[in-house]
């Protein structure tokens, strides 16, 4: 590796940036066979070769590494959108004749050997010269839950096939082939589409005239040669701001044939919506790429669960569409900076049907179909809880019922059989391992369960081998890599039903931790200059260091109370709202896909909901996609999710005098 140290930088010192053609950085002293670059002398642009990719790129000087992959589609995990704050998008320089600098927050991340083997923070490392940079593989395909609680509806979907046979025109009967086709269909009446007097014509004459009027709502999309009855499908998807999931579904039976989930393309602008909200207010270019990247995705995931069903795409002729405000925004174009600023106002509540084409759809399904967004009653409790609102039935049921849809910002519905009322709580990124230091997505190598051996086996009762007293559900039954957001969940819970850590959240000191669960007391430990003190989970040899093993460290625990204090703080001003104490809740639902895999137990332990029996807790799954199913597979349904809106009352936190101190009060931990 040929290095340059820039002007009085140590091997270890802070990063020299400087704008392209500025002449900011010092000289550089050579170093093997570098030859020497002065003061005034870096180049206007570098090349930079990505590996494993293979993708050779040309950027200005002074870019940083995660922006020149991320402006040429390579793929880099990060979940704050290039701040430096969430420390996940690590990259290796392998060669090249320049090394960036390690900043204060690279020694933070890695090891001494690893920074010497060139490994850096991409957002915070510039390209001043050529490198070669190796780039870890990025999980597109994350843990995610794919169905969830859902009702049984009426199958009449807005899409209608008719098939008809029909005479052949004669001098006495002239009538145009669309008014032959028209007057065939008795129960419909529908407006023909440009599309459909393309194709009416040809249809007709290849088929003697036996062909299916393909009808959705009142529009006459298509005339297929044939009997294609069999044969009508609908795309349905959760929008999520990290996962995406799509549903091919037969409009014929009301059965899904094909299911497909992955990250969403938008990931390196950050892992929230507050982060790709900023991006637009910095950035004029990012609107246009973050909307590029939605449609990439949403492409992607048509293109395979048609593949998988062997369906063409010709056959797709609806589309249903449950997002967040800010996702639906990003995917239509549309400026999101009012979402992000306050009083947080929306363009609109309710979207006409838009053209597959407006969401990346033009090629992937029908040429006529169009995509229905289900509407928003906030800017924070947007499409995807009316969503799960309906698959859920809180509309419709006279029991006591609580849904919470856990993530960055966390939505909360509730109901007592006679109003809904909603709120969204600001939970921030630790349930999605963004600001934990051994976090990570719930993929492969992920803790995503825990358990603590309280109850120490006896030796003197002479069992040779003991069993470990932490035991660990890694996914994909691999080495674990780090620890997503379940498992962060479970670990808090168990430390503190093992007495480790106090109700304050504090890690208790050696000596109580020998007292009360002394065959944990030596997985407690410090690292860092600070002496930040961990609980190590996984050490891949018995010696090695903590600070290179899979841990829990005391500000992860922060994270999470600061996560669970505004999530239970919600809840409590919603059952305050309309006069309910929490042990009348009949019924928790935990949506999403983080709630499709947290212990209710754990979740009760901690206080993220109520004290109450596990059993009354519930796994409700990807249920923002359920919804999005029931509105392609019931035209009636639509106008439900609508009606919605006029029934279910929002509750603003932000501007309650009282929402700080109730905030502070809900920190501990139950005891």
């Amino acid at each position: 590796m040929r290095q340059q140290e820039a002007g009085a930088a140590t091997a270890r010192g802070p990063v020299q940036r400087a704008a392209a053609g500025a002449a900011e950085v010092g000289a550089v002293e050579p170093v093997d066979d570098t030859p020497v670059v002065t003061e005034g002398e870096w180049p206007e642009r570098v090349d930079l070769s990505y590996t494993p990719s293979g993708a050779t790129v040309r950027v200005p000087a002074g870019v940083n590494l995660f922006e020149a992959a991320s402006w040429n589609g390579i793929a880099v995990d990060s979940t704050c959108g290039g701040h430096g704050t969430c420390r996940k998008c690590k990259l290796q320089v392998t060669e090249g004749d320049w090394m960036p600098p390690v900043t204060p927050q690279d020694e933070r991340t890695f090891s001494a050997d690893q920074l010497d083997a060139g490994w850096r923070l991409g957002c915070l490392a510039t390209a001043w010269g050529a490198m070669t940079v190796d780039v870890p593989p990025l999980t597109t395909r994350p843990k995610a839950s794919t169905v969830g609680v859902g009702r049984q509806v009426i199958l009449r979907p807005s899409v209608q096939k008719r098939y008809v046979e029909l005479t052949e025109a004669t001098l006495a009967d002239q009538r145009p082939d669309l008014t032959r086709v028209l007057d065939a269909i008795e129960d419909l009446e529908p407006v023909a589409e440009l599309h459909a007097l393309r194709r009416v014509g040809p249809a007709l004459r290849s088929a003697d005239h036996k062909v299916t009027a393909v009808v959705a709502d009142d529009r006459l999309i298509d005339v297929e040669a044939g009997d294609t009855t069999g044969r009508s499908f609908g795309l349905a998807v959760d929008l999520g701001t990290t996962t995406v999931v799509a549903t091919l579904m037969d409009l014929t039976t009301g059965t899904p044939v094909a299911v497909a989930s992955m990250l969403n393309a938008q990931q390196p602008f950050g892992g929230d919506v507050i982060s790709r909200i900023s991006a637009t207010m910095l950035d004029p270019q990012a609107l246009p790429r973050l909307r590029a990247r939605a449609h990439e995705t949403l492409a992607e995931l048509a293109a395979e669960v048609c593949a998988e069903a062997g369906v063409e795409p010709g056959e797709v002729y609806d589309v249903a569409i449950a997002g967040n405000a800010t996702m639906v925004a990003l995917l239509l174009g549309q400026d999101p900076e009012p979402l992000g600023v306050a009083p947080f106002i929306l363009a609109t509540d309710r979207w006409p049907l838009v053209p597959a084409v407006e969401v990346g759809l033009g090629s992937s399904v029908h040429p006529a179909a169009r995509a229905f967004l289900h509407p928003a009653l906030g800017a924070y409790v947007g499409g995807d809880i009316v969503a799960g609102i309906q698959a859920s039935g809180m509309d419709r049921d006279s029991r006591v019922r609580l849904m919470i849809d856990i993530g960055t910002n966390c939505e909360i519905v509730l109901s007592d059989g006679t109003q809904l009322v909603s709120t969204a709580a600001p939970a921030g990124p630790a349930f999605e391992g963004a600001s934990i230091r051994c976090g990570m997505r719930a993929a492969d190598g992920a803790v995503e369960t825990v358990k603590l051996l309280a109850d120490w086996p006896d030796p003197a009762t002479g069992e040779e081998e003991l069993p470990d007293a932490v035991q660990l559900g890694v996914i994909g039954d691999v080495e674990p890599r780090g620890l997503c957001g379940s498992g962060l969940v479970d670990a808090v819970a168990e430390l503190s039903r093992v007495g480790l850590l106090d109700p304050s959240g504090r890690l208790v000191d050696a000596e109580t931790a020998r007292s009360v669960a002394p065959a944990l007391a030596d997985r407690l430990a410090s690292i860092g200059e600070a002496g930040e003190r961990v609980f190590v989970l996984y050490r891949e040899s018995p010696d090695a260091p903590a600070s290179e093993s899979v841990y829990l460290s005391q500000r992860d625990v922060r994270e999470l109370q600061f996560a669970k204090a505004a999530i239970s703080t919600g809840w409590t001003l919603l059952l305050e709202e309309i006069g309910l104490e929490p042990r009348e809740v009949q019924q928790v639902l935990l949506a999403g896909s983080f709630g499709s895999y947290l212990s209710p137990a754990a979740a009760v332990r901690i206080g993220l909901v109520p004290r109450l029996p596990t059993l009354r807790i519930v796994a409700a799954g990807n249920i923002a996609g359920e919804g999005a199913k029931m509105v392609l597979l019931s035209a009636t349904e639509r106008a439900g999710a609508e009606a919605l809106l006029e029934g279910v009352r929002y509750v603003e936190l932000s501007d309650r005098s009282d929402f700080n101190d109730r905030f502070v009060d809900q920190l501990s931990f139950p005891a």
